[in-house]
């Protein structure tokens, strides 16, 4: 190994100023992109949406500049179902001193669609670095893969997650009032409905328009959810994202402690009232307070009142007639 390699090799098991943005199985290799805590605050995605390329690197290389890795931290979850406050939720516990946020990265998709369990290895591995002042890594997921909560808790079984959901209803308000629902539900609609039937043990019915596709997508990730508090018991805090807004303060000290972040009380009240709660936390240069939500949420469900009502009947007839489900609604 030349100079230049060993430099490289010792950076990227130094700290998390290398971050593995991409995974390309194909040819087994890893885009490695420089990153600052602040740029890692910043971003909403670790997606394709972040902007920025790197040379890829042999995934073997990697591993291997990985043995002697320093600055290892906890590794934490939030696993969600998808527009129920997922962002919010970690740009909050961002402003725990000391937290590096991963917000959705790319890999883990990657992972979800050919899974490798040598390669996932390496990515915890490369996920738990931190920097100098960094106490604990918050992995944010996407909701196209909560299905692998409890593959990563298990090979991480120091971890806490949080898990996000809102109620069938709720959920129904929101994704009717979306500019974008339909072609995110439809993108993941096959993979939740195959494993629907494999969590009720058959093929429900196919749904039938967009109300019905978002009572089924609930309903997938709801299981997902419940099987994986039942198999992780107390390393799971499932936190509703109304209730959560209803009781900020409370909730947001219950999710830290239960992660095991330290913060001092007048530090969590000053977190849940300040400005990150009036923000769009996709797109931060937005504004998108509770009482704007509340109003969308009114708003929809006063122009979608039979749509979600049919998809809330769909639903029910749904669980009634299997007895296994009746604890979901």
């Amino acid at each position: 190994m030349n100079a230049r390699d060993a430099a490289a090799s010792d950076a990227i098991g130094r700290d998390a100023a290398l971050y593995p943005f991409a995974l390309d199985p194909a040819r087994d290799a890893l885009m490695l992109v420089p990153m600052t805590l602040g740029d890692y605050r910043a971003a909403s995605f670790l997606d394709e949406r972040l902007g920025k390329r790197g040379p890829w690197t042999p995934a073997a290389d990697v591993a291997r500049a990985m043995t002697g890795a320093r600055d290892v931290r906890p590794l934490h979850f939030i696993f969600h179902a998808g527009h129920v406050g997922s962002t919010l939720l970690s740009r909050l516990i961002d402003e725990a001193d000391g937290v590096l946020p991963l917000r959705e990265p790319l890999p883990l998709r990657v992972i979800a669609g050919q899974f490798s369990q040598a390669r996932l290895e390496l990515l915890l591995r490369l996920w738990e670095r931190g920097f100098h002042d960094t106490r604990a890594v918050v992995l944010k997921a996407t909701s196209a893969t909560q299905r692998l909560a409890t593959t990563l808790m298990a090979m991480r079984g120091g971890a806490k997650a949080v898990m996000l959901n809102v109620s069938a209803e709720s959920y129904l308000a929101i994704m009717l009032a979306g500019e974008n629902s339909a072609t995110d539900l439809n993108a993941q609609g096959a993979e939740r409905f195959h494993r629907l039937s494999a969590l009720i043990g058959e093929a429900p019915p196919r749904p039938a328009d967009l109300g019905e596709l978002i009572a089924m997508s609930w309903l997938a990730e709801r299981l997902t959810q419940l099987q994986a508090q039942r198999a992780l018991g107390a390393r799971v805090l499932a936190v509703d994202f109304d209730a959560m807004l209803a009781a900020l303060p409370e909730t947001l000290a219950r999710v830290l402690a239960h992660l095991g972040i330290a913060c001092a009380p007048e530090r969590v009240a000053a977190i849940a009232n300040g400005p990150t709660v009036t923000r769009y936390s996709k797109a931060p240069q937005n504004g998108y307070s509770p009482t704007f939500r509340a109003e969308l949420l009114a708003e929809s469900r006063r122009g979608y009142a039979k749509e979600i009502r049919a998809s809330l009947d769909w639903l029910e007839r749904l669980v009634v007639s299997r007895p296994s489900l009746a604890a979901v609604l």
